[in-house]
Formats: C-alpha cells, sequence, structure tokens
C-alpha cells in the first residue's frame, strides 16, 4: 500500500453510522453540547492514535497493538486483547453487511434482505483475497465518495446557515441556545453523549495494522496519524456543529436520521434518496477496511502461535487467504440469521460489540507507557513520538478510565460494560491456559531432546 491507502482505510474504517447515524443519539442526549462530548471523545482518540503511532512506527507489524501488548505486559496480555478485537470486528463487519443490506432494500423493494447481505459479503471477500496494492486502490475511491459527501454536507450546512441558500431561511444560531440553553440535559446529558461518541470513533486503530504493508512504514505512519487525526475531528466535530445549528436539539429528525434532517431543512431534493447511497458507501467502505483489519490481526496470531498456524499460510501475492476467509465467515452465518431474523439481527449484532474498543484502547495505553519507559532506558532514538510523555500518557488512562465510571450510570451501557468485562475475563483465562499448555510442551521437548 502507499500512504494516501493507509490514510483513506483508517477513514474508512472510522467514518460509518457512528456519524452517519449514531450522531443523532448523541444529539439527543446531550443537546447541543454535545459538541463537549465530541471534543472529549476526540481528544481521546488524538492521544490513543499518537501512542499508538509511536509504538507502529517503532515496529511495524500486522499484529499492532497485541504484538506491543505482548511484549509490554506479557503473551497472555497480547493474546487477549488480540482476540478481542478480533471477534469485535469480526461482528462489526457481519452488522455492517446487515445494514447496507436493509437500506438498499429500503430503496429496493422486492430484493430479501439476506440476499444483498450476501451478495455484499462475497464482494468483499473477493476484493481482500485479491492483494494489499488492490484493496487498498479501491478502497481509496471507495471512502473518497463518502468524503467528498460529507464535505459537500459541510458547505452546504455552512451555506445554510450563513443565508447563502435561495428560498431557504436562515435558522441563524439560536437553535444552539434556545430550547433549555447550550447544555439542556446538563452534564449527566453531555457524559451519556459522551459514551455514544466514544464508540463512533472505534476503528481509527486499523491504521497501524495496515501499516506494515506500506512501503516505508516507519515514515508513512507519521504522515498517516497526522492526518487521520485532523480528518475526524473535522468531519464529526464540524458535521454536529451544523446539525445542532440548523435544527432544534430535540427535532425528532434528528435522532432518527440527522444528515437528511438538515438537508430536508435546506430544501435540498432527494435528500432521502441521497443520503441513503451514501450510508450503504459508508458501511460498505468500513466493512471492507475491518475485513482487512481482521484477516492480518489473525494471521498475525497464528503467526505468533496464539491461533491455529493454518491462519498463517499465505497464498498468491502474500494474502493470508485463510485468514481472510475465517474473519468472514461469521458473516455468512449473519446471512442466515438475515433470513431468518431480518428485523432483530442488526440490533442483536451491534449489541455484541458493546464497548470492547474501551479495554483495547485501555492496553494500548499502559503498553506505550511501558515501552516508551524501556525504550528511554535503552537510549533509543524514536521517529515518532508521543507528545509530553509520559504526563499525556497517564491523562489518556484518567480519561479513559472517568469514561467507564461514567459509563455504569447508564442503563445501556452499563449492561455493555459488563458484557465485555466477562468476555475479556473468560478470554484472559484462555490465553492463559493456553500459554501454560504450550510452555509445559516447550519445557517437555527441551528435556528430552531425543523425543
Amino acid at each position: 500500500m502507499q500512504p494516501r491507502h493507509l490514510v483513506l482505510m483508517s477513514l474508512g474504517s472510522a467514518i460509518g453510522t457512528g456519524l452517519f447515524v449514531g450522531s443523532g443519539a448523541g444529539i439527543a442526549a446531550a443537546g447541543p453540547a454535545v459538541l463537549i462530548s465530541f471534543l472529549v471523545a476526540g481528544t481521546m482518540v488524538i492521544l490513543v492514535m499518537r501512542m499508538m503511532g509511536e509504538m507502529a512506527a517503532a515496529d511495524p507489524n500486522s499484529g499492532a497493538f497485541s504484538v506491543y501488548a505482548e511484549k509490554a505486559l506479557g503473551r497472555t496480555a497480547g493474546t487477549t486483547v488480540g482476540w478481542l478485537w478480533w471477534i469485535q470486528i469480526v461482528i462489526v463487519i457481519a452488522a455492517e453487511a446487515t445494514a447496507a443490506a436493509a437500506i438498499v432494500t429500503s430503496l429496493i423493494p422486492g430484493i430479501e434482505q439476506w440476499i444483498l447481505a450476501l451478495a455484499f459479503i462475497v464482494v468483499f471477500t473477493a476484493i481482500n483475497l485479491a492483494g494489499a496494492a488492490s484493496l487498498g486502490e479501491f478502497e481509496y475511491w471507495f471512502a473518497i465518495l463518502k468524503v467528498a459527501a460529507i464535505i459537500i454536507f459541510l458547505a452546504v450546512g455552512a451555506a445554510f446557515i450563513a443565508g447563502w441558500l435561495p428560498g431557504a431561511d436562515s435558522p441563524g444560531v439560536d437553535n444552539l441556545f434556545n430550547n433549555g440553553g447550550f447544555m439542556p440535559n446538563g452534564i449527566t446529558g453531555v457524559a451519556a453523549g459522551l459514551l455514544l461518541v466514544v464508540f463512533a470513533f472505534g476503528g481509527t486503530e486499523i491504521v497501524t495494522i495496515a501499516a506494515a504493508d506500506t512501503e516505508e512504514p516507519s515514515k508513512s505512519i507519521a504522515g498517516a496519524i497526522t492526518s487521520v487525526i485532523w480528518r475526524i475531528l473535522i468531519f464529526y466535530i464540524g458535521s454536529v456543529l451544523v446539525m445542532v445549528t440548523v435544527l432544534p436539539w430535540d427535532n425528532e429528525a434528528l435522532n432518527t436520521g440527522p444528515f437528511v434532517a438538515v438537508l430536508h431543512a435546506a430544501q435540498v431534493p432527494g435528500a432521502d434518496t441521497v443520503m441513503a447511497v451514501v450510508i450503504v458507501i459508508a458501511l460498505l467502505s468500513a466493512m471492507n477496511a475491518n475485513l482487512y483489519g481482521a484477516s492480518r490481526m489473525i494471521y498475525s496470531l497464528g503467526d505468533r502461535g496464539r491461533a491455529p498456524a493454518a491462519l498463517a499460510r499465505l497464498g498468491r501475492g502474500g494474502v493470508p487467504r485463510r485468514a481472510v476467509v475465517a474473519s468472514v465467515a461469521f458473516g455468512f452465518i449473519a446471512v442466515v440469521l438475515n433470513y431468518l431474523y431480518p428485523d432483530t439481527v442488526l440490533m442483536i449484532l451491534l449489541n455484541l460489540v458493546g464497548s470492547t474498543c474501551l479495554v483495547v484502547w485501555g492496553i494500548s495505553i499502559v503498553s506505550q507507557i511501558i515501552l516508551r519507559r524501556r525504550a528511554d532506558a535503552a537510549g533509543v532514538e524514536l521517529t515518532f513520538r508521543m507528545w509530553a510523555f509520559p504526563w499525556l500518557s497517564y491523562f489518556a488512562l484518567a480519561l479513559l478510565a472517568a469514561i467507564v465510571v461514567l459509563g455504569f450510570f447508564d442503563a445501556a451501557v452499563r449492561v455493555q460494560l459488563v458484557a465485555t468485562a466477562g468476555l475479556t475475563a473468560a478470554l484472559v483465562l484462555l490465553a492463559w491456559l493456553f500459554d501454560r499448555r504450550t510452555t509445559r510442551r516447550s519445557r517437555t521437548a527441551a528435556a528430552d531432546p531425543a523425543e
């Protein structure tokens, strides 16, 4: 891959339903003060991405944060975070195929949802089997369409607010302060919005996985991390600022379809169809990037002896074909679920994903602190460094802990946090037992060379 592929792949994974659909839920929870939620969550993402970038530039690896956790905290931690992230992304892949199929079905009645979900999975499996270069080029243009749609939305929204659109009266900025003020639901509303926003930023970490497939990865990762950070913040915060300025925060249309609601208010014809197509593109782009990331993670686990060795075999062009197939297998199961339960399968899949990104980020922060201290002690010169180490690293860890604590005050998030904790504990136990068994076998083989 080239650096431009790296940037767009990360954007493709991060900009999906979290922005196009989920932002409406954040607005409903916090009102215009959801902008504070986005700034806090954005700060969290900036710090985590910078820390991951430091580790990836020093050691580009397809296992990324799983490898770094293993180096910093041991094999059990590395195995756990690798499998946890892989499980999360595999479920997200199935959910994105399901959501895209549901939207297309609403546009073209008569087509079965399960047939479309199957078609999407087959097509993107074939793209991922073609190789990193082809996949990167496809994702580049796919993500470009999505980014272009957001830029057009921002331009239309700004023109509407400024009163430059013919036939559409400017809403001004009153909606930011009417209907209960800027913070109508108080600090608890900001906290609830923050929890929704944090999950929307999940997926940005794929840039550290993809770095291993680029030319001059240590150099590429630095530019990609910087570019991804500011673009995501502009797209997310800019879009939400337009939404809460154009319409009252308690407008029901914002909760169900924020982009469509704004375009309707601006009297843009065909807004429903246009945004439906954009959202489908966004979902499929994210699905493509996530399938790539999942296949490389399970390949790395297999290569390190943390997953079946067969998953580490490479096919033509250096593609881990078995890892790709394994990562998409659950998607085919989801096709069956689409056939049996077309109205409920998407929500079930999204609830299963839960809050696993918080665990991955938390372990990555701890890993960076440990590895950076080792590097400094050994006099290693790092090409890409975390700002103000160790203070900002500790601040990121404290901020993440505060987000988790706030989550327990929200019933829905509390369920996800408990489920994630249970899944993580189970994976830790399995990884520990596996490591003990592997270590015992190694010692036995060493004690009896003839065997």
